[in-house]
């Protein structure tokens, strides 16, 4: 008894609908992975703003300390204190976290209100603005 073989119009049929389903599954899953690196991405800079708003406080800390040096008699620090708030101190503290961190956050303004820059560079973000976070502060006093 042989057998012999007919072929029928459908033959292969179904190995073609498994490579057309393996390539579009193939193309999803790189849809996939483009939105995992967009999510670590948006997670770096997350962390990174976390870190800048933490520096920010920081300068906002050592300006009360310069003003408080003398507890019964408040006074303003005057800019060049402000601008010494231990600023190489404070860079090196903040650089590791934050890359080409500016070197001094404090800027001038009007009376005993001060203007707090952190501002960082980060290579993984070429196309976009170097962030910068601004603060401004009012200590008391004249």
């Amino acid at each position: 008894m042989s057998r012999s073989r007919r072929y029928s119009p459908q033959s292969g049929f179904t190995l073609i609908e498994a490579l057309i389903a393996l390539l579009v599954l193939s193309i999803g899953m790189l849809g996939v992975a483009a939105m995992q690196l967009k999510a670590l991405q948006g997670a770096h800079a997350a962390y990174q703003r976390s870190i800048a708003s933490l520096a920010a406080q920081d300068a906002q800390e050592r300006l009360w300390a310069v003003m408080a040096k003398d507890p019964n008699n408040l006074i303003c620090p005057s800019w060049g204190e402000a601008q010494n708030i231990d600023g190489a101190s404070w860079h090196a503290q903040w650089v590791e976290f934050l890359p080409g961190l500016n070197s001094s956050p404090v800027s001038e303004s009007v009376g005993c209100q001060f203007d707090i820059s952190v501002g960082w560079s980060d290579s993984r973000f070429e196309n976009e603005d170097a962030p910068v976070f601004e603060y401004t502060i009012r200590l008391p006093g004249s």
